[in-house]
C-alpha cells in the first residue's frame, strides 16, 4: 500500500527557500547521502500540511545506570538487595525538568500554544502538531516527501534541521526529522529457537535400533546412560539438586512463577505429559504454562517446559509468548524483543533514546497488523504484563546484524529490568566463536576473509541468513569488511552449554558441548562464546578476564577495540566483554515432539536449567523475608567457587578450534556449571 496524505490532492507545492539558519542555531542531524540511495526526493509537502511532530529529550543518568546497579547487585555492596520500583526507574532517567522547562519555552516562544504540546507518561518526549510551515521555521528547514523506490513508500521528511545553541543540549532528536524507513512485508519459514530459520539441535530418534536400545523412554532415574541421554534425574544428580523443591508444605509462592520467553513454534499438551509420563511421574498430566500472549503470541514448543517443569514443580511457568503468527511464521524480522520489553514496561513503548522512539518499524512488528486481517488487530501491548522475577530467554542474534541504536536502547532497558530486581538469563549461543552461515560468509564469520569471530546479540546464534530487512546501505557491505557496531549486554546473564562426553559419567567433571558435523546433527555445533566488540569488559568481570589472559592467553592474534577492528589480523577483540558467564548441560536431551521421539540441545536448554535453580533460590530467599536475586553477574564472580570449573573442550568456529575451557573462567562455558547446594548457601547468606 502507498503512503497517501489528504494534502497530495491539493495539488499545490510551498514555493520559496528557507531563510538564512541565524548564528544562534546549529546544525543538529544531517542525513548522510549514502543511507538513503534507495529514496527519491520528491515533493515539498504544502506549508498547510499537518505534521506529527515529536521531539526526544535527552534522558539523564542513563551514563549512571551502570554504577546504580552495581550497587543494588554487588554482594559487598551495603544495598545489596535494595531494589527499585518500577516508577524510581522512570524518576531517575526521565529528562529532567529544566530539560522539558527549556524545550516547552522554546516551543511556546515560537508560537506552538502549550495546550497543543503532550508530555508523554514516561517523560521522555514531548509531541504536537505543527503544519509544514511552523515545523519549517521553528526548525529552519524545509520538508520534502520520499519515496521508496522497490517499496514505493512515502513519508514527510527533511534532510537536515537546526535548534538554538541552548537547546540543543536538551534534545535528543526530532520526528518527522532525518530518518528515512520503509516497512517490508517479505516471506520466510520460521524454525524454533531462532528469529531467522535455524532450528536447535535435533535429531529423530529410532529406539529399535542397536543403537538406541539401550535406553528405554521410561528408564527416569537411570544415571548410567546419562552419556547418552540427559534425563531430569541426570540434571538433578549432575548439580546436587534434590528431587522435591523446598516449599512449605509442598505448596510453591504465587509470586515466583518462571519467566520463559518464546516467540513462534508450538507445542501439544500430549508431548508435555509423554514427557511428564515417562520421565517425571509426580508431575501430573495437564500441567503446562500460564500463557501471557503478546500481541497475539501463541503456546509455544515444549523444550524449555520439559527442563524447566522437573526442577520447580509444583511452581509455576509463566510464558511470554510474542507477537502473532505473520511475524513469527511469514514475514521477517530483523529485530526481536521490543515487542517484548513494551508488554513489560510500558515506557519502553514510547522510551526515547539513540534516536529512536518506540518500536523500529524496519525491524519490529507493526500493530495492528497492516499486512493480513487475520494478524492480530489490537494496538500494541504496552505494560500489561509484570515482569517474572527470573526470565529464560533462548532466543536472539549476531552483534553485527543490527544498529547501535537499536542494541543500545534495548540494553538500557535490561538494565533497569536488573534494578527493579529481574534477573534475565540469556543463551549465548550454539555457533562456538561465529555465527550461522549466511549468503555473504559460509562460515559465519566476519572480515573481508570470514576469519574474524562473530560474537552474539544479546547471547544467542541463530540467524543463517541476513534478512533482508536490514538497511542494506549499512550491514552487508560492512560484513565483508570490518568496522561495524556490535553489541553484547553486561547486563544479563549468559547460559553456555555442556555435556557428558561419550564413556563418561556424572561423577566425572562435565566438557564444553561440541558436536561436529553429522556428530549426529546435520550441522555442527558449540558452546557460544567469546568476546563483545562493542562493550567493554564491565568491572564486574575485569578481574576473571585478566586472569585468562595471564594464565590461558589464547594464540590467535587479538585487537584492541572496535576501533581496531580485524587490525594486523586480529580475530576477536581482547578488550570486550566476556561470555558466557556460566553454563550447564545442553546436549542429548530426550524430547517427544508428536508421534516422534528425538534427542535434542543447545544453550536453548542449557538457559532454562540455570534459571530454574535461580527460581528456587528466589522461593527460599522470599520465604525467609529476603528479596529476590535480580541481576546475578556481580555476585557469581565475586564467588565462583559455587559453580563446578569446566576445564576441558572447545568450542570451533571461524576455521579455529575456537577458544578452550580452562581453570577459571573462559570463552566457552564462563564460570562453569551450577553446584545448587553450595549457591544455595552462599545466596541464602546474602541480605
Amino acid at each position: 500500500m502507498r503512503f497517501s496524505i489528504l494534502w497530495f490532492a491539493i495539488g499545490i507545492a510551498a514555493t520559496g527557500q528557507c531563510a538564512a539558519v541565524p548564528k544562534s542555531h546549529v546544525l543538529h542531524e544531517k542525513r548522510d547521502a549514502t543511507t538513503s540511495h534507495q529514496w527519491v526526493k520528491r515533493e515539498q509537502i504544502p506549508s498547510s500540511a499537518i505534521l506529527p511532530m515529536r521531539i526526544g529529550l535527552k534522558q539523564q543518568n542513563l551514563e549512571n545506570g551502570h554504577d546504580y546497579l552495581m550497587d543494588i547487585a554487588h554482594p559487598d555492596s551495603p544495598k545489596y538487595g535494595k531494589h527499585w520500583t518500577a516508577e524510581e526507574v522512570i524518576q531517575k532517567f526521565a529528562p529532567e525538568q529544566k530539560t522539558v522547562d527549556a524545550v516547552t519555552e522554546w516551543l511556546t516562544g515560537f508560537g506552538i500554544h502549550s495546550k497543543r504540546i503532550t508530555h508523554s507518561d514516561n517523560r521522555g518526549w514531548l509531541a504536537f502538531d505543527a503544519t509544514t510551515e511552523e515545523a519549517e521555521g521553528l526548525l529552519h528547514t524545509k520538508y520534502h516527501i520520499y519515496e521508496h523506490e522497490t517499496e514505493g513508500h512515502m513519508i514527510p521528511a527533511c534532510e537536515s534541521y537546526h535548534l538554538p545553541q541552548n537547546i540543543q543540549q536538551h534534545i535528543d532528536y526530532i520526528t518527522p526529522g532525518i530518518k528515512l524507513f520503509a516497512p517490508q512485508k517479505l516471506s520466510r519459514s520460521l524454525s524454533s529457537r531462532n528469529f531467522s530459520g535455524i532450528s536447535s539441535p535435533s535429531i529423530k530418534i529410532d529406539l529399535t535400533t542397536s543403537t538406541h536400545s539401550g535406553f528405554p523412554p521410561t528408564a527416569a532415574g537411570e544415571l548410567s546412560t546419562c552419556h547418552r541421554w540427559i534425563t531430569p534425574a541426570c540434571i538433578r544428580a549432575l548439580y546436587s539438586v534434590p528431587l522435591t523443591p523446598e516449599y512449605p508444605a509442598g505448596k510453591p509462592r504465587s509470586d515466583n512463577a518462571l519467566g520463559i520467553f518464546e516467540s513462534g513454534d508450538a507445542y501439544t499438551q500430549k508431548d508435555l505429559d509423554r514427557f511428564f509420563a515417562n520421565f517425571t511421574n509426580h508431575i501430573p498430566a495437564g500441567t503446562h504454562p500460564t500463557l501471557a500472549s503478546i500481541d497475539g503470541g501463541e503456546a509455544p514448543e515444549p523444550d524449555a517446559f520439559l527442563l524447566a517443569y522437573p526442577l520447580i514443580w509444583p511452581q509455576a511457568v509463566t510464558l511470554y509468548q510474542t507477537d502473532d503468527w505473520y511475524w513469527t511464521g511469514w514475514s521477517s524480522v530483523a529485530g526481536g524483543f521490543n515487542t517484548f520489553l513494551d508488554a513489560l514496561d510500558g515506557s519502553y513503548c514510547t522510551y526515547s533514546a539513540f534516536g529512536e522512539t518506540g518500536n523500529d518499524p524496519k525491524l519490529d512488528p507493526v500493530y495492528p497488523n497492516p499486512w493480513t486481517p487475520s494478524g492480530y488487530q489490537g494496538q500494541l501491548m504496552c505494560g500489561v504484563y509484570k515482569p517474572a522475577n527470573v526470565i529464560s530467554v533462548s532466543y536472539g542474534g549476531q552483534e553485527a546484524e543490527l544498529p547501535e541504536y537499536y542494541q543500545k536502547r534495548q540494553c538500557d532497558e535490561f538494565m533497569k529490568l536488573g534494578l527493579q530486581g529481574v534477573s534475565l538469563i540469556w543463551a549465548s549461543g550454539d555457533s562456538g566463536v561465529a555465527g550461522p552461515a549466511f549468503h555473504q560468509s559460509s562460515n559465519g564469520c566476519l572480515g573481508s576473509k570470514s576469519t574474524i569471530f562473530n560474537p552474539t546479540w544479546p547471547n544467542k546464534h541463530v540467524n543463517p541468513t541476513l534478512p533482508s530487512t536490514r538497511p542494506t546501505t549499512t550491514y552487508p557491505k560492512c560484513l565483508a569488511n570490518i568496522k561495524i557496531p556490535r553489541h553484547s549486554c553486561p547486563y544479563i546473564t549468559n547460559v553456555g552449554a555442556t555435556k557428558v562426553y561419550a564413556n563418561h559419567t556424572i561423577y566425572e567433571p562435565e566438557s564444553a558441548y561440541n558436536d561436529p558435523l553429522g556428530q549426529p546433527y546435520r550441522v555442527a555445533y558449540s558452546s557460544g562464546g567469546g568476546f563483545s566488540n562493542f562493550y567493554p569488559a564491565p568491572t564486574y568481570q575485569q578481574a576473571a578476564i585478566d586472569s585468562y589472559f595471564a594464565n590461558h592467553a589464547p594464540r590467535y592474534k587479538s585487537y584492541d577495540g572496535n576501533e581496531n577492528f580485524g587490525k594486523d589480523g586480529g580475530v576477536y577483540n581482547r578488550l570486550g566483554r566476556g561470555i558466557p558467564d556460566v553454563a550447564a548441560n545442553g546436549d542429548n536431551i530426550p524430547v517427544f515432539s508428536g508421534d516422534d521421539f528425538t534427542q535434542s540441545g543447545g544453550t536453548s536448554a542449557s538457559t532454562p536449567i540455570f534459571a530454574s535453580l535461580i527460581n528456587r533460590i528466589n522461593e527460599q530467599r522470599l520465604n525467609a523475608g529476603k528479596p529476590v536475586l535480580g541481576f546475578l553477574n556481580p555476585a557469581l564472580y565475586a564467588n565462583p567457587g559455587m559453580l563446578n570449573d569446566i576445564t576441558n573442550g572447545t568450542n570451533p568456529g571461524c576455521g579455529t578450534e575456537g577458544f578452550s575451557a580452562v581453570k577459571g573462567w573462559d570463552p566457552v562455558t564462563g564460570l562453569g556449571t551450577p553446584n545448587y547446594a553450595k549457591m544455595l548457601e552462599y545466596f541464602m547468606g546474602l541480605p
